[in-house]
Formats: structure tokens, C-alpha cells, sequence
């Protein structure tokens, strides 16, 4: 009787994370939010396309992550929509996430924001940034991979 309360459900999602770099890890992390910034979320008022993460002083934060005020607060509605926001992690994962990024080429990407057991949860992934001929190549295998899905598709309509 008991309501089901890991819906899971998707708010953002930055779909060029994967275009533009090799998401080789990823990390589950809280963030710390005022009220109307959880309704403005769940209302699916974010964007996350321009977002990017810090790490200073043992703490991770998320910078550029745009979420709308809500219309019907006005109390604790924050002025600005892209305020810096604190990310919630072990210490044990920040400090692995500070040892990985020393090495050349590597950055913390936010990939989706989402409703977990409700509370609001950003996946972020260590990302390697990809070269132009890297994204051709993603490019050219994803459109081969279509291809030969639709031969098969066309196959199994003929036998039948």
C-alpha cells in the first residue's frame, strides 16, 4: 500500500556530454537546493548544456547550471538562476575525482538531473574531451550501427 517513492524520473539531461567527451567514469551526487528551486526542477525548468563542475577546497560545485525561479514563490526564490550550487559526495569519491582530474585532459561533466528516492540527484561523469576526428569517427560508427539495424529489420519483414 506503500507508495513507491524511487520513480527515478529524468528532469535534464545534457545530451552534448557525449558528443564532446569520453564519459569513462560516472558519479551519483545530492545538491543543495532551496525549496522553489525543487519545484522549479521537477517542473522540468533546468538546463544543464553549459554546466560544469569544480572541485576547491575538498568540496565539488556546480557552476552554470540554470534552473528558472519558480513562479509561485517568492520568499526564498534565488535572484540568480545560475548560481553556484554545492554538490554532495563522500569525501573518499571527491578525493579520487581530485587524483583522476591532475591528469591531462580530464573534467567533471554534468550528465542528468533526476528524482531518486525524492531527492534531486546529478549524475556527473569524468569526461576526456574528444577531437574533432574522434567525434567523425563516433559519428560514422553510430550511422553504421543504424544501418545495419534496419538491414536486419528489413530481413526479418521478408522471412515472415
Amino acid at each position: 500500500m506503500g507508495k513507491n517513492n524511487s520513480d527515478g524520473k529524468v528532469l535534464a539531461q545534457n545530451k552534448k556530454a557525449s558528443h564532446d567527451y569520453f564519459i569513462e567514469e560516472t558519479y551519483e551526487a545530492g545538491m543543495v537546493l532551496t525549496g522553489t528551486e525543487i519545484k522549479s526542477l521537477r517542473n522540468g525548468r533546468s538546463n544543464i548544456g553549459d554546466a560544469f563542475a569544480t572541485i576547491r577546497n575538498g568540496e565539488i560545485n556546480i557552476h552554470n547550471m540554470h534552473i528558472s525561479p519558480f513562479e509561485q514563490g517568492n520568499r526564498s526564490n534565488p535572484i540568480d538562476p545560475t548560481r553556484t550550487r554545492k554538490l554532495l559526495m563522500h569525501k573518499a569519491q571527491i578525493k579520487k575525482l581530485v587524483g583522476l582530474l591532475k591528469q591531462e585532459g580530464y573534467t567533471v561533466v554534468p550528465l542528468k538531473i533526476y528524482i531518486k528516492n525524492g531527492y534531486a540527484k546529478l549524475l556527473i561523469g569524468l569526461g576526456r574531451g574528444k577531437k574533432q576526428y574522434d567525434k567523425r569517427d563516433t559519428a560514422a560508427k553510430r550511422d553504421a550501427q543504424r544501418d545495419i539495424q534496419r538491414a536486419l529489420r528489413e530481413k526479418q519483414k521478408i522471412a515472415r
